[in-house]
């Protein structure tokens, strides 16, 4: 706990409501709240409030998570004295969720499995893959038309960022809430399932 707090508890509590308040109420599609928004908010301490938040939350499983917002991301000003940060914290689920709360989480099934394969493919290809070559792989389960959408949600809720090239790259919401390596060992695990031949796809656009 910080000296503020010794001094002044009642003062120090709401702080740390008010930094709970910002990190777990989603305005709209994106969760958490940017590093300019907490000092803002909390002060300049903001980050002792937020080590002190992370040991609340530690017996409820859940953890503070600080990510760099890439899609958003502008390279420092030298002339600039006071650059906003890019950077965003928000909360996560320590260990490994549910196929019961997944449901709660406010996806379909299909489109989180939509979702791993979207990542999956993107590791496989070093990082980085052609959009169109990432639809055409959705496209076997969900058909051309749906892959395309459910692209533009990816990119647009941050799982995924589209850079000027019209590759593909991992975005800051999977770094920070998928467990790469875990997501991987489970995908070796699986049987692999060979795409249909392209006549069988034709009726699913």
């Amino acid at each position: 706990m910080t000296q503020q707090s010794e001094s002044n508890p009642h003062f120090y509590a709401e702080k740390l409501k008010r930094a709970a308040h910002l990190l777990f109420f989603k305005r709209g599609k994106v969760p958490g709240a940017r590093e300019w928004e907490l000092k803002a908010r909390l002060g300049k301490n903001y980050e002792e409030i937020l080590t002190d938040l992370n040991r609340v939350l530690e017996d409820l499983d859940l953890e503070v998570k600080r990510a760099r917002d890439e899609a958003s991301y502008r390279a420092p000003d030298p002339l600039s004295v006071d650059e906003e940060s890019e950077d965003r914290f928000l909360i996560r689920l320590k260990s490994e969720m549910t196929l019961t709360e997944s449901r709660l989480c406010g996806w379909r099934i299909d489109n989180l499995a939509a979702l791993t394969m979207a990542i999956a493919y993107v590791i496989s290809k070093q990082g980085k893959a052609p959009r169109a070559e990432v639809e055409q792989d959705l496209s076997y389960k969900f058909g051309r038309w749906r892959s395309m959408n459910l692209t533009d949600i990816f990119i647009r809720t941050g799982y995924l960022r589209e850079d000027e090239e019209g590759l593909l790259r991992l975005g800051w919401r999977t770094k920070s809430e998928v467990d790469l390596r875990a997501l991987m060992t489970l995908l070796l695990e699986a049987k692999p399932e060979q795409p249909p031949p392209e006549s069988q796809t034709i009726g699913n656009d």
